[in-house]
């Protein structure tokens, strides 16, 4: 069977897909952490020109989502960063790709936006997460966001 071809398509925050696969990757949380993820979150902070969030299609099968927002965080020398949010490939659709996908078009459209840097926090948890971020070029900076005091939290960053 071949695999079919990702489509991203930018959605509002509240999209049905979206909301979907945002509710699996709190569940995934769950699992690795205990807990789902409490960083607050804005839909307004989704909305072009201070974000965009994405919803990654096989056909008509949402299967991937990711999303970026201005951070106003001072990060690898710059102030003009956005951070990532909201990552996660569904697990029928993993290994082909689509992370780094995503990925690519989120660092695309945040340059086109006039960002410098993107940055992220992820969890030691998650070592598929860090093995794509830091083969993509992201260094570890020091950690921010809502679980900056945690000893899970592990934060990254490169220039666009």
């Amino acid at each position: 069977m071949q695999v079919q071809e990702l489509r991203i398509v930018p959605v509002e925050y509240g999209h049905p897909d979206a909301m979907r696969l945002i509710d699996e990757v709190q569940a995934e949380y769950v699992v690795r952490y205990g807990g789902p993820d409490e960083t607050p979150l804005d839909p307004l902070m989704f909305v072009p020109p201070a974000g965009s969030f994405f919803v990654g299609y096989r056909g008509d099968d949402a299967v991937a989502t990711a999303a970026w927002r201005s951070s106003g965080i001072s990060a690898l020398g710059t102030d003009r960063t956005a951070e990532i949010k909201r990552m996660y490939v569904v697990p029928r659709a993993q290994r082909a790709g689509h992370a780094r996908r995503m990925l690519a078009h989120l660092e695309a459209t945040a340059r086109d936006a006039g960002f410098e840097a993107m940055i992220l926090e992820t969890g030691d948890k998650q070592p598929e997460a860090i093995t794509l971020y830091t083969s993509a070029g992201y260094e570890p900076i020091p950690s921010f966001g809502h679980y900056q005091d945690s000893p899970e939290n592990r934060c990254f960053g490169r220039l666009l």
